[in-house]
């Protein structure tokens, strides 16, 4: 494999000048990138302190960061991590880490290594620096401001005279860098150092910098849009997002699984013969972490028995009913109280008796989320639906609005909390609108529009970028005031109260490239997969990926005859990918759209090494598996089953 490592250490010769007179030193190093990745850390940074020491010089500490030049990361590193006593900082790293850390301390910082001159690779899009890579680096005499990419002029021998009010005449919002280096220069005691430096002649042959700094500029304005991380992935709702949602014909048999949700599967209360009821009760929850399951239809049970899963990819205990075709309603369906005499804990019975759990895809019991025992001041609606082709959600905020507030109100009311948001992507306009209009009048409820982003509508995302708050490491929304809902989660908590009528029925979307006629429809749980498919006029080509649930965290469906469940949001039959996977050459772009901060490139290397320990101090349990790393990923690494195979052997630790 080809090393497009970016420095390597100075030599002894060329570090002398820098040491003389210097003591008390940290040093930061940067475990180099673009190159095959092994877990282990560069020598540089022992070499550098060895060879420190022989001077006589003394080393307060170290600190050893991948992707230095990430500053969001490496500021949460950088939090007292220097010892008290320390003078001097070198940096072991290309020209993007000595910037990084120049910017973020007051103390001297040198660079210990050249920067190489290198081409293609000018690492993390986050950073707002750049490295022209010139091999001829200033930054140890100008104080960490290069001047070949902070001035506009590239100029080496100081001002040109131009700057106005500390801007730049070029570029009249960027910041003069010839006073930037003079002030933290002088800050430092070193300013006279460098008036007595010799003028050194810039060499215009060098990588121009600068298309390069224009990409990464684009890139970290997405990158940093409401929250870190995060991807952009073609959309692809053209498929379905104008075509009408419409009601799937009545299935002549459901398959009834009794565990689409987290938590113990329900236990059967009909047998083998019975005759059932459309929301008549046929599995009880089995636990506080559990759901109430109801039929989807009238008709007769004829077997209560194994049936494959379609995301758990086993077979679980399933109800199968024959319909009739009649439709009956079961008594037990009827109109609550309306909302205004309904207690808190009456709404909470409500939503547990009638078997509602999140409907995004995770399917947690919602009655759960209601009992947040903190308090509650904003419930956030996710209208966002993130993921490509899925158009579900939208189409139930466009035909069901006033369900979907009257939801949101009851959930406001379950936990006491004095404000509702919706959340919606911009790329759902006529969604927007509509909830809009129909709040217009709500002083308590409000609709806000954000830019498009994935994963957008996961919990710690959308808090974050809505509210501004981080739900702390291993914590819950409640520990940051707030519950989240879904919408169709929300509508079905609306039928509950209004209607009666418990969680048997949900809107999905069947798309793909290779689906014949895509379309919205409700559709009674239980039914099967393939059915939805036949209807839409089957696949189009043979090599095919069908996926239940969106191309980013769906799962993909070996076998189609499966039953739609309760979190069932899409059916997506798509492009297969042909890549092969290869070595990963730490490039960094994992660990840079990884909405929860971490350092996926690790998850891939231990768990191939089986070092479960290892995963557990990369904080593997904090991934959300939505699966950015793996999209961005340039070697085509399956990432996300190496996490779920860490998570799993974390879980089995003592």
């Amino acid at each position: 494999m080809e090393n497009y490592t970016k420095y390597k250490l100075k030599s002894p010769e060329e570090l002398a000048p820098f040491l003389s007179g210097r003591d008390n030193l940290f040093v930061v190093a940067c475990n180099k990138c673009f190159k095959k990745f092994e877990t282990v850390d560069e020598p540089d940074c022992d070499e550098f302190c060895e060879l420190a020491k022989a001077q006589g010089k003394t080393i307060t500490g170290t600190m050893k960061v991948d992707f230095l030049c990430n500053k969001i990361q490496t500021e949460r590193k950088w939090q007292d991590a220097i010892p008290e006593g320390t003078e001097n900082i070198f940096v072991i790293s290309c020209g993007l880490g000595v910037q990084t850390i120049a910017d973020m301390t007051k103390t001297p910082v040198f660079a210990a290594a050249n920067s190489l001159n290198y081409t293609g690779h000018h690492g993390m899009a986050l950073t707002k620096k750049a490295c022209d890579a010139c091999a001829q680096c200033f930054l140890n005499i100008t104080g960490g401001v290069c001047p070949i990419v902070d001035c506009s002029k590239s100029l080496i021998n100081g001002q040109c005279g131009g700057a106005k009010n500390g801007k730049c005449e070029v570029d009249s919002e960027k910041d003069c860098a010839w006073e930037k280096i003079y002030r933290r220069l002088e800050k430092q005691g070193r300013l006279e150092e460098f008036l007595n430096q010799p003028v050194q002649v810039r060499d215009y042959s060098r990588v121009n910098y600068k298309v390069i700094q224009e990409f990464v500029k684009e890139s970290r304005e997405k990158r940093l849009d409401g929250y870190y991380g995060g991807v952009h992935p073609t959309e692809k709702k053209g498929f379905s997002e104008s075509v009408p949602l419409v009601r799937f014909p009545e299935p002549e048999t459901v398959i009834i699984p009794l565990s689409m949700h987290a938590g113990a599967p329900a236990n059967p209360v009909v047998a083998v013969g019975d005759t059932v009821k459309v929301g008549q009760k046929i599995g009880e929850s089995a636990g506080f972490i559990s759901a109430n399951i109801h039929s989807s239809v009238s008709g007769t049970v004829t077997a209560i028995e194994p049936h494959m899963h379609a995301t758990a990819g086993r077979e679980v205990i399933s109800v199968v009913i024959r319909s009739d075709g009649k439709g009956t309603i079961h008594e037990s369906v009827q109109p609550h109280k309306a909302l205004e005499e309904l207690t808190p804990d009456e709404i909470i019975d409500i939503v547990n008796q009638s078997g509602i759990v999140g409907m995004g895809g995770a399917g947690f019991p919602t009655y759960v989320k209601l009992k947040p025992n903190k308090p509650i001041d904003a419930v956030l609606l996710n209208g966002c639906e993130c993921e490509p082709y899925l158009t579900a959600d939208q189409w139930v905020m466009q035909n069901y609005a006033e369900d979907v507030i009257f939801g949101l109100k009851a959930i406001m009311k379950a936990v006491s909390a004095p404000k509702g948001i919706i959340v919606i992507e911009d790329n759902k306009p006529d969604a927007a609108e509509q909830m809009k209009a129909k709040t217009a009048e709500i002083d308590n409820i409000e609709v806000v529009v954000v830019k498009t982003k994935y994963p957008q509508g996961a919990e710690k995302m959308l808090i974050k970028h809505v509210m501004g708050r981080q739900v702390p490491r291993g914590g819950l929304p409640a520990d940051v005031g707030t519950v989240v809902s879904n919408i169709s989660t929300t509508k079905a908590i609306s039928d509950a109260i209004q209607t009666g009528m418990p969680l048997v029925e949900r809107v999905v979307t069947v798309t793909g490239e290779k689906i014949a006629k895509p379309g919205n429809y409700i559709v009674k749980i239980g039914t099967n997969v393939k059915e939805l498919i036949d209807y839409c006029g089957g696949v189009t080509d043979d090599d095919v990926l069908i996926k239940m649930g969106g191309p980013m965290m769906g799962f993909a469906l070996p076998d189609v005859n499966v039953p739609v469940m309760k979190g069932t949001n899409g059916i997506i039959a798509i492009d297969t990918d042909p890549t092969e996977t290869v070595d990963c050459i730490k490039c960094g772009r994992c660990a840079d759209v990884c909405p929860m901060e971490l350092s996926p490139l690790y998850f891939a290397k231990y768990a191939d090494e089986e070092n479960w320990m290892g995963m557990k101090e990369q904080n593997v349990m904090d991934c959300i598996e939505c699966r950015c790393c793996e999209y961005i990923c340039s070697s085509k690494i399956p990432l996300v089953s190496k996490i779920k195979a860490g998570k799993a052997a974390v879980r089995g630790m003592k």
